[in-house]
Parts: structure tokens; sequence; C-alpha cells
């Protein structure tokens, strides 16, 4: 970030957005611009609260005078010498017409001058009167070499002898994504906690991660016990995720293999779509963010939802390596092509805006995403090259109908040698594995009713009771099935047991 600025300056941008929450550590960066040998500059800081002050200077008299943003403008349009001039938070002014009018006229008088506006906040609002002659940037989080300098700083001031380079490197890295301030807190907290600091303060990191997604307000941090193994069949899929599990690793960059994007799962409802992602961060040893989408849409102000979804996105890149889950990706954007009738448009701008991230995202993030309706989705979705894979999900073969009660049957400590699973599995025929779970549950109650253990029978009653999904919405399944014959790959170990259509 600060060789972008240094050239942004240098080439005589008169207006920079810079978007960070660390104030400290980049108004350093900027001092160390300022006093760039060839061609130094002096540096004023302006806050609502102390008015226009030089850094590293005390208040002045002059200072009470630029209180008002209008002023603070005035004044640095004024002032004849070379340099850069921070306003902090100026961003809930931004609706004043007397800023907006004063910064455009501060614009035009800087050209061709060795001045320069650089507006920091933690937020991005930019006046539309603006949006043609402002330069966004981010100030990027501390990267591994800043982090040292932090840790080393505190290892020093407990006057700790120095971790062994492995248990450095492991705490280091599971750091990325905090703030330089957030670090410092966290290595102190694991100090006071345990008296030093140690590879193990790896937990406590991530506790502070966690606070992180709380914070946001539209990330979910999801923490999942069972494993893979708790997803009945859907072979191609788990061979393909266990290929994949080393795939953020150094090794694998050494190896030459490009990071993997994401994968689309689409199939019937209640067939693991939604478990299969979240054993997935188990798997891969990632944690597993879930975005809200109903959280984004925000019709308060105008550009609101645009700016929570990049707020969400950007801690999702701070918190990676991750796994990013959207579920039911076809009620996320499946409106969005004519939303311009419905929200003013919003829907296809946080449609575009998710695109446009995925096409250019640098950061390891994996994206997982489920989806029912096929044919809500855009096409843009679809398109080869958007995800590394789209998987269907059909409902189980029989032979993964008796993996998954099985399963079930496990789960609740109940002996196998007890049931017939493959009759179990023939009679639930057609049905998801949501649906087999409820029946056996639904079995199970009534056989607590009547204070008994229960039994073959049970289940078998209960599944002839329950009227599976397949058939109340056949023509659906079956549209679904025919669309992804051609367009996706079959989860299920075998080809030609996806392909079946009987039930």
């Amino acid at each position: 970030m600060q060789e972008e600025l240094n050239i942004l300056i240098q080439a005589q941008y008169p207006l920079i957005y810079l978007v960070t929450a660390e104030e400290d550590r980049a108004g350093k960066e900027i001092a160390k611009i300022a006093q760039n040998k060839q061609q130094p500059r002096k540096l004023y800081i302006w806050t609502q609260n102390s008015g226009m002050i030089e850094y590293g200077r005390d208040r002045t008299n002059e200072s009470n005078t630029t209180l008002a943003p209008e002023a603070a403008i005035a004044w640095a349009t004024r002032h004849s010498e070379p340099a850069i001039f921070v306003f902090k938070d100026l961003h809930p002014f931004k609706d004043a017409p007397g800023v907006t009018r004063w910064l455009r006229d501060a614009i035009a008088s800087f050209q061709g001058t060795q001045k320069a506006i650089i507006l920091m906040s933690p937020v991005q609002e930019i006046p539309i009167e603006l949006e043609k002659e402002v330069v966004v940037l981010d100030f990027a989080l501390p990267d591994l070499s800043s982090l040292d300098r932090v840790l080393t700083k505190q290892l020093d001031a407990t006057r700790q002898n120095r971790l062994s380079s492995e248990a450095r490197e492991k705490l280091l890295k599971a750091s990325l994504g905090l703030t330089q301030d957030e670090a410092e807190k966290v290595y102190r907290k694991a100090y006071v906690k345990r008296g030093k600091i140690t590879e193990a303060e790896v937990d406590i990191v991530l506790s502070e991660k966690k606070q992180l997604i709380r914070r946001n307000g539209i990330l979910e941090f999801i923490e999942e016990d069972q494993t893979i193994d708790a997803v009945g069949g859907l072979g191609e899929l788990k061979s393909w995720l266990v290929q994949r599990s080393d795939a953020f690793t150094e090794r694998a960059r050494t190896y030459g293999l490009p990071q993997p994007k994401g994968m689309l799962i689409l199939g019937v409802p209640g067939c693991g779509k939604s478990l299969i992602a979240k054993t997935t961060a188990r798997l891969w040893g990632l944690p597993l963010l879930r975005l809200d989408m109903g959280r984004v849409y925000d019709g308060s102000t105008v550009g609101r939802s645009e700016a929570n979804l990049r707020g969400a996105l950007k801690t999702a890149e701070s918190i990676s390596p991750a796994i990013l889950f959207i579920d039911e990706l076809d009620k996320a954007f499946g409106g969005s092509s004519g939303s311009a009738d419905s929200d003013g448009g919003t829907s296809s701008r946080i449609f575009g805006s998710f695109l446009t991230w995925m096409q250019e995202k640098t950061s390891p993030i994996f994206v997982m995403a489920t989806a029912n309706r096929v044919e809500r989705l855009p096409s843009e979705f679809l398109r080869k090259g958007r995800f590394d894979e789209i998987f269907f999900v059909d409902l189980p073969t029989q032979s993964e109908r008796e993996d998954v009660f099985k399963i079930h049957l496990s789960k609740r400590n109940r002996d196998l040698e007890r049931f017939d699973l493959l009759q179990l599995s023939k009679v639930a025929d057609g049905f998801s594995g949501a649906e087999i779970e409820q029946a056996l549950i639904a079995a199970m109650y009534d056989a607590f009713a009547q204070n008994r253990e229960f039994t073959q029978l049970d289940i078998i009653a209960a599944i002839k009771a329950t009227l599976p999904l397949s058939r109340t919405m056949s023509e659906q399944v079956t549209a679904l099935r025919d669309w992804a014959r051609q367009r996706a790959r079959p989860a299920a170990a075998s080809v030609a047991e996806y392909h079946r259509l009987e039930f």
C-alpha cells in the first residue's frame, strides 16, 4: 500500500480515500512518504475535535479556527507549501453541500501542485460528486514481517526467551488477518493467561478472530464437530475434496498448483449439500465462514448493502485461508436480473459486486455454495471457470440409503445387528437423507411414548407414513436431473447409479 500511495502522491493525485481502521499505523506510513528526501512535504492531520495540526506537533491556537471541516479544507487550499492533508472521519459530513463544494474547489486548486488530501476512514462513503475525482485505497493489514515486529516487542517487554522458529511461524500465521493493535492485545492476553507466549497461544489468536467475525454481523463463524464420514454416499464429491485437502499449503504452491476457487453443489433438498460444505472445513483444517445474504441487504441508506458486502468479503479475506459458505445461493441471487423494478437495482449491484470479487480475488478463499432451484440462478454463475466444479447431488441410491441408516443409527448408539439395513433402504426408496433421519426420529418418538425400544417395524411404519419430496415435487426433481445430466458432475460414486430415474 505504501508504494501505491507514494506513487499517487508523486503523480500529483489531489484526492485519495484511504479505507482503514488503523489510524496510527496508517499515519506512520504516510509520515514516511511525507519525509521523502527527493520531494519532502509537510504532513497535517485534521479531526473534528482538534482541527488541523502538523504531524508530530502540539495543537496551536490556529487549530481552533479549523475545527469545522469547511474551514479546514479552506485552510489547506490557501496553504502554499507542498503538503499532505489527512482528514480523519470526514464521511459523516459527506452530505453537507459546503464540504463537498470545498473539496471540489480544493481538487481544482491542487492541480500542478505538490499538495494532496487523504480522506482516512474505516468505512467507504464517497459523495456522488467526487466519484470521478477520488482514488480509493484499502490499507493492507499487517503482513508477517510487521506481526513479527509486534511479537518481538511483546517478548522483549516480558523478558521471555525467544520462541523456536517453528512455534513463531505457527503463531504469526495464525495472527494474519488481525490489525496491529489486535495482535498486540492478543499477545498480551496470552501472556497474562499463561505467563508466557508459546505456539499453544494459536487457540487464543483464533478466538480473537472469532470475535472479529461476530463484530462483522454479516458473517457467521461455524464450528462443525462431525467429520466427512457423517455424510452418507457422495463418493465422487468426497474424493474430489480429499484430493484437495492440502490445496492451500506451501507444498501445493511449490508444486505449481493454483489455489482452488470454489464449488457449487446443486441438488434435491435434504440430500446433504449443506452438511458436506460444513464437514469440508474440518477435512481441510480451515475456518468456515457463513455469509448471510439476508443481512447484507439494507434499505435504510443508498449504497449500504454494497458496503455491507464489501466489508464482509474484506473480513473473510483477512481470515484467509478460509472457506466461505453461501447456503441456498438461488434464494440469495435468484431475483437479481429483475431487481430494478423491485429494489432499485440493489440486488443487481450486489450480484455484480460478488461476481467481480469471485473473478478477481487473489486471497485463498474457497467459496462453497449450495442451490436447490437451478433455474433461478443467473447464467453468469454457471459459466465454466466461475467455480472449479459444479456437482449434482441426487437422491441417494440404495447403497447410499444403507449408509445413511447406518450413520444415524450409530449416532444414536443403537446396535446395527438389530436392523435389516437392506430392507430399510428398499422401503425408503425415493427418500432424501434428511427424510430418512426424520422418519427414524418419528419411529423413536412413537416407541418412546410407549416406554419401549424402537424396532425395524417402527421405522418401516414411519417411512410408509411419510410422503417424500421426490413424489410431491416429482416434476421439479425430474427437471433438475435433466438439467444436471449434461451440465454438472455427479456427486455419487457411480455415474450409472446417478443416471437412474426410478423411484
